[in-house]
C-alpha cells in the first residue's frame, strides 16, 4: 500500500459516501470494516480503483475494504476524518425488514466485529505459551520452575479472562457501557464464583433467590459474554427510561447490575455454553467421521471462507478447543496448505508476469503468506484478481490439507500458520511433527507454484497502472508523441 495513508484513506472515505455515511468503523488483520447508513452511496468502481485497495467485500450495510498488513495505519487516518462521536451513533431502527438472511448476517457481523480486535492478544498469549513449551522441551528452563509457571500465566491471561475481553469488545460493537459489561463478565470469572461452580459440579445445590444455577465453567469462553453484552445494550436503555433523572448516577447502574448479572448466571451463561459446545461438537464430529478428508476439504475451501469473512466463525471454536484440550486438529492444520498455497501461486505470478507493478505486488504478497501466514494480500492482490492462480491455490490447499490430516498435525495456538508460526504445530511427544509441518509447507509452495504455471493466467498489461486514476483525484497523463509534450 502507498505510504501516503492520509490520501488513500481520504479517497476510501469519499468512495463509500463520505464521513456522514459511516456509522462505525473497525479493522481486523487486513481489512477496514465499515458499517454504513446507506449502502447505495458506495461507488464500488471508484473504491476498487484506489491504489492500495486490494479488494472490497460488501454485505447488506457493511463494506469491508481489504488493505493488507498496513491496515492499522489506514484505520488511524480514517478515524481522523470522522467527526467527534460520529461512530457512536446508532443507525435508525425499523428501516429494514427482518429476514433470516439479515439475522444471519447480523450474528456473523457481531461475532466478527467482537472477535477481530481480540486476535492480537490471543495470538500474543498463545505464542508465549508456545515459547514456554519450547523452553521446557529443550531443557533451557527446568520443568516446574517458577519461571516456567510465570511464562504460562502470562500466556494464559488472554484465555482465562476471555469473557472480560469479549465483553469489552462487544460493548463497543453494541454501543453500550463498557465498564458495566466488564463488571458483569467479571462475575463469571470471579474466584468465589468459580469455587461455587466447582461445588455445584460435584453435586452441591446452588441457587440464587430461588433460581437454580447450572454448574458451568466460564473461563476461556466467548458466547456467554457476547450474548450477555448484547442483552445489556437493551437493558441499559430500558433502565435509563424508567429511572428518574436525580437518581441516575447511582440507581441506574445498580439496577443494571442487579438485572443483568442474575440473567447472565441463571440463563444466558448456560445457554451460551450449550451453543458454543454444540457448534464445537458439530465441527469435530464431522472431523471424527471424515478424518483427514475433513482437513482436506477445509484446506480447499479456506480461501473462499476468507473472502466471505466466514472464517472468523471458527475463532471461538478454535479458542475453546485449545483451552480445553491443548490443541486443535482440524481448522488450523488446514490453514497451513491454504496460506502457503496462495504464497506459492503469487510466486509463480511474480516469476511469469511482464508487469513490473504486478511482480512487486505478487512478491510482497507471497512473502506475507509464506513467512507470516497473512494470506489476504495474496488472495485479493493476486489470486482473485487473476482467477486461475486462485484455482491452483484451492487445489493445492485441498491436497496439502489432506496430507496434514493424514499426519495428524494439530496446533497448540491460533496464530495464522506461516513459516514464523510453524512452531505451534510441533508436538514434544512426537518429534516427527517437525518434519511433517515443513513437508506440508514445502509441498504447498511447490505444488501451487507449478499448478499456477500449468494453468496459466491472463497477464495484466503494463500500462494498466498508467491509465488508472490516481488517489489524489488528478487524471493520469499519457504522452504518445513529442507534439503532446509541447501541449502538456
Amino acid at each position: 500500500m502507498s505510504k501516503n495513508y492520509a490520501a488513500v484513506s481520504k479517497a476510501i472515505v469519499d468512495a463509500i459516501g463520505g464521513a456522514s455515511n459511516i456509522v462505525a468503523v473497525t479493522h481486523c488483520m487486513t481489512r477496514l470494516r465499515f458499517v454504513l447508513n446507506d449502502d447505495a452511496a458506495v461507488d464500488a468502481g471508484k473504491l476498487k480503483s484506489i491504489s492500495g485497495v486490494l479488494g472490497v467485500v460488501r454485505n447488506e450495510n457493511q463494506c469491508q475494504v481489504i488493505i493488507g498488513n498496513t491496515v492499522s495505519h489506514a484505520y488511524a487516518e480514517v478515524r481522523k476524518l470522522l467527526p467527534e462521536g460520529a461512530v457512536a451513533e446508532r443507525p435508525a431502527a425499523g428501516k429494514n425488514k427482518i429476514t433470516l438472511r439479515r439475522i444471519g448476517a447480523g450474528i456473523l457481523d457481531a461475532l466478527i466485529g467482537t472477535m477481530s480486535p481480540l486476535i492480537p492478544a490471543i495470538i500474543g498469549g498463545s505464542m508465549v505459551k508456545l515459547l514456554a513449551m519450547i523452553l521446557e522441551m529443550t531443557g533451557v528452563v527446568e520443568k516446574g520452575s517458577s519461571t516456567l509457571m510465570m511464562l504460562n500465566v502470562m500466556g494464559d491471561g488472554a484465555f482465562f479472562f476471555l469473557p472480560v475481553m469479549v465483553a469489552a469488545s462487544a460493548a463497543i460493537k453494541f454501543k453500550t457501557n463498557m465498564s458495566l459489561a466488564i463488571a458483569i463478565a467479571g462475575v463469571l470469572v470471579h474466584p468465589n464464583f468459580i469455587d461455587l461452580m466447582a461445588k455445584a459440579a460435584q453435586g452441591q445445590h446452588v441457587e440464587f433467590m430461588g433460581l437454580s444455577v447450572t454448574a458451568v465453567k466460564y473461563t476461556y469462553t466467548v458466547i456467554p459474554a457476547l450474548v450477555m453484552t448484547w442483552l445489556l445494550s437493551y437493558i441499559e436503555r430500558w433502565v435509563d427510561k424508567i429511572t428518574p433523572a436525580v437518581t441516575k448516577n447511582f440507581l441506574k447502574p445498580m439496577l443494571i447490575v442487579l438485572i443483568s448479572a442474575p440473567i447472565a448466571i441463571a440463563l444466558v451463561g448456560p445457554l451460551g455454553i450449550w451453543i458454543g459446545s454444540g457448534i464445537s461438537a458439530l465441527v469435530y464430529t464431522i472431523h471424527s467421521y471424515l478424518g483427514w478428508l475433513s482437513v482436506a476439504i477445509m484446506g480447499g475451501l479456506w480461501p473462499l471462507l476468507v473472502m466471505t469473512g466466514m472464517h472468523r466463525v471458527f475463532t471461538p471454536t478454535i479458542i475453546q478447543t485449545i483451552a480445553e484440550t491443548g490443541k486443535e486438529g482440524m481448522v488450523m492444520p488446514s490453514e497451513i496448505g491454504a496460506n502457503l498455497s496462495l504464497g506459492g501461486s503469487s510466486l509463480a505470478v511474480a516469476w511469469k508476469t511482464k508487469n513490473p507493478e504486478l511482480r512487486q505486488t505478487a512478491l510482497a504478497a507471497a512473502a506475507s503468506a509464506i513467512v507470516a501466514g497473512i494470506s489476504e494480500p495474496a488472495l485479493y492482490g493476486v489470486a482473485v484478481r487473476l482467477k486461475r492462480p486462485l484455482i491452483a491455490a484451492l487445489i493445492s490447499g485441498f491436497v496439502c490439507g489432506g496430507v496434514a490430516g493424514v499426519a495428524g498435525l494439530a496446533s497448540h495456538s491460533m496464530a495464522s500458520p506461516g513459516l514464523f508460526t510453524s512452531v505451534q504445530f510441533f508436538d514434544s511427544a512426537n518429534p516427527m511433527t517437525i518434519v511433517w509441518v515443513f513437508g506440508v509447507m514445502i509441498l504447498a509452495v511447490v505444488l501451487s507454484f507449478f499448478l499456477t504455471l500449468i494453468l496459466g493466467f491472463e497477464d495484466l498489461p503494463a500500462e494498466e497502472q498508467e491509465n488508472a486514476p490516481e488517489v489524489t483525484g488528478q487524471p493520469a497523463v499519457k504522452i504518445n508523441s513529442l507534439k503532446e509534450v509541447k501541449d502538456v
